[in-house]
């Protein structure tokens, strides 16, 4: 584990962060591998550093102040979280397999991030969602926080800001990842929801306060969604779509991915759909539990999910086979039943006794029909089995 970062240090990591876009690889390693500071010194000299503009980072250079980003960062409630850090989320360490290391992470809010992060899902999709897209996100999101986990997403419009709001509404942890300053509310449309998830979750960014949203910058921060979190589940996405670079992060850092399918004709899920063919280590999720059995502890199963119960989900083999030979409406004797699903005439008997005391059959001077609850049975969507009935051996 490396050490917090000294005064010195901290104020090279924001200069830093104001003069180079994060998660390029040649200059992460370069980091890695010669600290901050060196990498700062060499800009200013003009040294060669592999597949990095230098003269682009010295001019940047000459009117960045890492100590004003700091003290503009601290004005609105805000702070830099350095590697090293009692507040850095470790998950992020696992960027550097791929050599797109987080160098610092500006943070807003009160939520300690090394908490949120123990158990955390990204939940992303398109901004232009659907009702179905949006009620899935808001299921999966509300029953995430509910079990105290934190939900991670990009504060964008559509299923985004849905997974957001679900989580608060349930007084769960959320966490925000920018493209821009933890200090401009991104989406404008979402100023209320910033507001919020900056008061009770965590809004963070690698970008310096004040640095505005710019296209490439979204593609960029989607690796830190992905490795803020156990796992990724996309919920809707077009065929281009970002929250498929979310899901390519995740898996380069071994992240799980998790898809939830849509309607075959929906252009919002054809992403999703295409992941699914494209990604073996995808997997289909449509409930909560679903998730947890993915992302959780060992043991932390789904439920297995099952069509609607009946009461004839409780009769036995044989008792089942003699109901169906039961006439619906033309009754018959004991003998011609079990002549038609070719069981002794005795055993017909004992089990004809049985369905009569279930009140699935009726007998009538000595012929058998079947009851309307035996009827409705048969169609019923959904009734409690009952368990109990004496032949669910038989």
């Amino acid at each position: 584990m490396s050490e917090s970062p000294d005064v010195e240090q901290r104020i090279a990591t924001a200069t830093l962060l104001r003069i180079a876009e994060p998660g390029v690889p040649s200059l992460t390693s370069y980091v890695r591998e010669h600290g901050v500071l060196a990498t700062l010194d060499a800009v200013r000299a003009g040294a060669p550093i592999g597949g990095i503009d230098v003269d682009g980072l010295r001019h940047r250079l000459a009117g960045a102040s890492g100590e004003r980003d700091l003290e503009r960062a601290a004005s609105v409630g805000a702070r830099l979280v350095c590697p090293g850090d009692p507040d850095w989320p470790h998950p992020l360490d696992d960027l550097s397999w791929v050599d797109r290391d987080c160098l610092g992470l500006w943070v807003r809010g009160p939520l300690s991030l090394p908490a949120a992060c123990e158990r955390s899902v990204a939940i992303v999709g398109t901004r232009v969602a659907t009702d179905y897209g949006a009620h899935v996100a808001t299921d999966l999101a509300g029953g995430l926080a509910e079990r105290g986990w934190t939900v991670v997403s990009g504060l964008a419009f559509g299923i985004d800001g849905v997974a957001h709001r679900a989580a608060l509404a349930v007084g769960g942890p959320t966490v925000a990842v920018l493209a821009c300053g933890v200090d401009v509310p991104y989406p404008a449309g979402h100023r209320s929801l910033y507001d919020r998830i900056a008061a009770e979750g965590a809004i963070v960014s690698e970008h310096p306060p004040g640095a505005a949203p710019q296209r490439p910058r979204f593609l960029v921060r989607n690796r830190i969604i992905a490795a803020l979190s156990a796992g990724t589940v996309v919920v809707e996405a077009a065929l281009r779509s970002g929250a498929r670079s979310t899901a390519t992060h995740a898996g380069l850092i071994n992240r799980h991915l998790m898809v939830v399918p849509g309607p075959i004709t929906s252009a919002t899920s054809a992403g999703c759909h295409q992941l699914l063919r494209e990604r073996p280590e995808a997997v289909v999720v449509t409930r909560v539990e679903e998730v947890i059995e993915q992302c959780g502890r060992v043991g932390e199963l789904a439920s297995p999910a099952t069509g609607p119960s009946t009461v004839r989900d409780a009769l036995g083999p044989t008792v089942a086979r003699v109901l169906e030979g039961v006439p619906v409406r033309q009754a018959a004797p004991a003998a011609a039943i079990a002549a038609t699903v070719g069981v002794s005439v005795d055993v017909a008997t004992a089990a004809l006794a049985a369905l009569g005391s279930a009140g699935l059959a009726e007998q009538a001077d000595g012929r058998w029909s079947m009851t309307r609850a035996g009827r409705d049975d048969r169609t019923a969507r959904r009734r409690p089995a009952t368990s109990e009935l004496p032949f669910d051996w038989w």
